[in-house]
Parts: structure tokens; C-alpha cells; sequence
């Protein structure tokens, strides 16, 4: 079968690949580069939960070892605190990790793999064309060593600049200079150790409008000042005097030691590609969409791009799939992506205007806006929901409801596998390509697990799941909110709730597998032997 042509070898690439290799499905990267990324230390993602917890199911262990975790949010306007959000256990705080610790991280996860033969990075290799027919993609790189490459399917990872939305003539429509920001990484002793911080309007001269200050591993601080869109440069003493001024503020008036690492200015657009899918090519991260003010987070959106293609792929590589489920990527995402940017740029008038920002801060909403697109809540921040997937079952008799709306993220349980008594977190079953058959059943904590197979509706959902149109996986849970005990709840592979059913009910739940694979494959999604020159 051809690998998946994976075209960039950044975050999102990368993670791809990765995503791939661990469903089984070999991919080809692409990276124009030399296979490693310059350090730049003002250069850093922001992974809500949610992203954080996928790159880590990657085998990305930069996540762990070199990201900061904060212990809180400080919202202040002026000299007063409006707002204080701890994290802890149960409400984990957003991740902070330099951009190229990620990017090494991701690679060294490809070099541990256990077959490496799944994933192959080739530098500098520059994509200058790509050819479609029914049975797959041929793509063209230049490099010290032109090539030609066929795959099932290929995906544009490749950024702003996106070669391959290029060459798909896809159109890139939106914003320029939405937000402009000044950016400091230093390391320096804050009131606040380990939290982060919003302050709009500080009380002194110099400051702006608005700076955050977010923790680092090691003693590190980002510092971004918000800038007029269309101001004048940013001078190297006019950096440092912000940041003198800045940290003067917060340390009762007097300049503390501080290592200034590294400077920036970089200026955020908003965009959204027309399509995302043309035929076997398709569009992720940065190549799809930008955003990025008022906290939103384009990297974060990008992740999801892949964990939500990853699985549609693999099944197309594997069984073969219907247009009806490669269209859903589109479907999904860029709903999702849209609705995204649609909140930011309703927002902007409000928390930037003048005459907007008084009539908002009377009702006190501001302060929580700016903190859910930070912290990763809300229509700014929180992970999406797919309500009206194309994929999205029909609703029959047997459905109930939970806690979880369908096409949501489902909550992050504590799961047992019956076959092998393995406990773990629900979304660590997540990323195998499978979908997940999770019963609710009080009180199994208790029982000897070598009487479930044996006992209650067990029996009839072993079977029902083996009879599905797709892999599956029976999974207990002791308990999971607003269900029912015998509740089953059908979780698609990225962890979206497909269906709830009060029971076991054999033919309703293959109606929904087979609603959410699309229906059955189209022979021209099958795979075909490789021809890689």
C-alpha cells in the first residue's frame, strides 16, 4: 500500500505522522529543511489540555519534561485584580513549551518507533508539484536529489505559505494584522511564581494597552505587550525600555535583575481556506487556517486538525472510505475553526473600541472572555464540538442522553479493558483507530473480572461489537457523568461522543458504526501497491 505523503515538517506534520504510525499506516515527510529546527527561545506554544494530552499519546516527551505548567490565571485592569482562576487535578492548566523543544520532541518520538520503517523524514525536499488520479497522489520535490512520490493520500503541513494550498489553488481568504505583539523571553523573580497573568491598562507609562506574562520551565518568562496594529517599528531600546517599565510595575516600583533570552515582534492575520479536502489532498494547521488573537491559539487548532484526519485516513488506508467521511473532515474542522475565528473577530470591536470596551465592562463580561480564549474555555478556547458531523447517527428509540452532549469530547473516565484487566484513562484508548463501546457499569471494582465476560449484558456487547463494520473495543467504566447504569456510549477514535444507548442494543449500534465510518468505501479510496522513486 503507498505511505501517506506528508508535506511539511513542522509541529503539525510531524504529529501526523505520528498519529499515522500509530494506526498503522506509513507515511512519507516531506522537510524542505535540514531536519532540525533553530532554537528561538521567544518562540513558544500554548497547549490547552486537551492538545497537550494528544502530543504526549505521540510519544512526544518534551510535553512532560521541558513545558510549564502554571498553578493560576490573574486577570487585572489597572491596579485591581478582576479575576483569579486556579488549576489543579481536575481543571488542568494549559502547557508552555518552546516551539522547537516540541518539534525535537516529536522527532525524537519518530526515531523511537517501534517499526521505523512507518514513518520516513526526507530533507530537503521542496514540493513543486502534485498529480492526482483515482488511485492516488504523485508529488514532485527538488532538492539535492529530485524526486518523484506516490501515495494514497497527502497532506498540506506546510504553513502559512502553503505550497501545497498553492498548487490545489485553494483560496485563503481573511484578515491581515488583526493583532501586532512585542515579545520578551527572559528570566527574572515575579510576585507570582508559576501563574500567569493578564494586565489590561497597567498604571504606567510605556506599558500599552495590554501585557500577559506567562511562566516558563526553569525560572523562564514570556512577556507580550500588545502593539498597535499599524504602529511604528519596534526598536531595540524601545524593547527594553517596556520591559524595564513593565517590570518595575509589578515589583513596587523598582527594576528587578532580569536575563533578557531573546526579542520579537510578530503580527497575527486571520484566515480561513476555502476547502480543506480536494479529492486525495488535504489541508491542516497553519496551511488551513490563522488565527491567534485574544488568546486563541493556532497550534492548538492544528493538533485537532490531525487527531480528527489521522483516523479517517487510516481507515481509508486500511478498509477504504466513502467521500462521505473524508468530506467530514472538512465538515468538522472548518465548522469548528470558522466558528473560532467568527467569536474573535465579534469580540475585537468590544475589548478593543473604546466606546464598545465601557458598555462591556459594565456588564463585566470582558474579564471572562480574555481568560476563556487564554486558558482554553469557552467559544475562544474550549475543545470544539461536531453536533452536525455528517457523521452523526441517527437518532433512534434506544439513545439516551449523558452527561456529554453527541459530538462532543467525551470525559476523561477511568476505563478497565475486560479481556486483560488493564485500567487506564479513557483517552489513552484513544489514537488505535478503533471505536470504543464503553458500558457503565457500578460497582465492577469489586467483582472478579474472570466472571464479566460471563455475566450481566456483557455477553451480548462482546458480540455487538464484534460485529461491527469497524475495529472495536469493550471498555467498563464504574461510572460516568449523567449516565445510567448498562448506559453504552459509542466514542469515535478522537474521543467524540458518536452515540448513547440505555443498554445493548446489537442493530442500533452498528447503525451508528456504520454512520460514523460514512457508509461503506468507494473503490477509489482503496490503497495501492507502493511506487515510491
Amino acid at each position: 500500500m503507498d505511505p501517506v505523503i506528508v508535506v511539511g515538517a513542522g509541529p503539525v506534520g510531524l504529529a501526523l505522522s505520528l498519529a499515522l504510525a500509530a494506526q498503522g499506516v506509513p507515511s512519507v515527510v516531506l522537510d524542505e529543511g535540514p531536519g532540525k529546527d533553530e532554537p528561538r527561545a521567544a518562540r513558544t506554544a500554548v497547549l490547552r489540555p486537551d492538545t497537550a494530552a494528544f502530543v504526549e499519546r505521540l510519544g512526544c516527551a518534551t510535553v512532560r519534561d521541558e513545558g510549564a505548567r502554571w498553578t493560576g490565571w490573574r486577570a487585572m485592569r489597572r491596579r485591581q485584580q478582576l479575576r483569579h482562576v486556579e488549576f489543579g487535578p481536575e481543571a488542568p492548566s494549559p502547557l508552555h513549551v518552546p516551539q522547537h523543544a516540541l518539534t525535537r520532541g516529536l522527532r525524537e518520538a519518530i526515531s523511537e518507533l517501534a517499526d521505523p520503517e512507518l514513518v520516513r523524514v526526507v530533507t530537503h525536499s521542496r514540493l513543486d508539484g502534485i498529480e492526482q488520479d483515482a488511485h492516488g497522489v504523485t508529488a514532485h520535490t527538488r532538492g539535492p536529489e529530485a524526486a518523484w512520490w506516490r501515495g494514497s493520500h497527502l497532506a498540506g503541513c506546510d504553513g502559512a505559505r502553503s505550497t501545497v494550498r498553492k498548487l490545489l489553488g485553494v483560496r485563503f481568504p481573511g484578515r491581515t494584522a488583526v493583532e501586532r505583539h512585542a515579545v520578551a523571553t527572559l528570566h527574572v523573580e515575579l510576585p507570582w511564581p508559576d501563574e500567569a497573568l493578564l494586565h489590561r491598562q497597567p498604571p504606567w507609562r510605556g506599558a500599552g494597552e495590554e501585557v500577559t506574562a506567562r511562566p516558563l520551565p526553569d525560572g523562564g518568562w514570556r512577556l507580550d505587550w500588545l502593539l498597535p496594529p499599524r504602529g511604528d517599528l519596534v526598536t531595540p531600546d524601545a524593547l527594553v525600555a517596556r520591559i524595564r517599565e513593565t517590570l518595575a510595575g509589578w515589583c513596587e516600583g523598582t527594576t528587578p535583575t532580569y536575563d533578557l533570552v531573546d526579542t520579537g515582534v510578530y503580527t497575527l492575520h486571520h484566515r480561513l481556506a476555502k476547502r480543506w479536502r480536494v479529492d486525495r489532498a488535504f489541508l491542516a494547521g497553519d496551511a488551513a487556517h490563522l488565527l491567534g488573537a485574544l488568546g486563541t491559539q493556532g497550534l492548538d487548532e492544528g493538533l485537532r486538525d490531525v487527531e480528527n484526519l489521522a483516523w479517517k485516513l487510516a481507515l481509508a488506508w486500511h478498509h477504504g472510505a466513502s467521500d462521505v467521511l473524508l468530506d467530514s473532515y472538512q465538515a468538522e474542522r472548518r465548522t469548528a475553526v470558522a466558528a473560532r475565528l467568527r467569536a474573535a473577530d465579534q469580540s475585537l470591536p468590544v475589548l478593543r473600541g473604546a466606546g464598545g470596551l465601557r458598555t462591556y465592562l459594565r456588564s463585566g463580561g470582558h474579564d471572562t472572555l480574555l481568560t476563556d480564549g487564554h486558558v482554553g474555555r469557552g467559544p475562544l478556547g474550549a475543545p470544539p464540538a461536531y453536533p452536525h458531523s455528517p457523521l452523526a447517527p441517527l437518532h433512534a428509540e434506544a439513545h439516551t442522553s449523558v452527561g456529554t452532549p453527541l459530538g462532543a469530547p467525551v470525559a476523561d473516565v477511568r476505563v478497565t479493558a475486560p479481556e486483560d484487566g488493564t485500567t487506564a484513562r479513557l483517552r489513552d484508548r484513544l489514537g488505535r483507530g478503533r471505536l470504543l463501546a464503553v458500558l457503565v457499569a457500578p460497582g465492577t471494582g469489586v467483582w472478579d473480572r474472570r466472571h464479566w465476560m460471563s455475566a450481566g449484558v456483557m455477553p451480548r456487547l462482546v458480540e455487538a461489537v464484534a460485529a461491527l463494520p469497524v475495529e472495536g473495543e469493550v471498555l467498563v467504566t464504574e461510572a460516568y457523568p449523567g449516565a445510567a447504569a448498562h448506559t453504552v456510549l459509542l466514542v469515535r477514535p478522537d474521543g467524540h461522543l458518536a452515540a448513547a444507548f440505555g443498554g445493548v442494543h446489537p442493530a442500533e449500534l452498528l447503525a451508528a458504526a456504520e454512520a460514523v465510518r460514512g457508509g461503506a468505501p468507494s473503490d477509489e479510496h482503496s490503497g495501492r501497491t507502493a511506487d515510491v522513486t
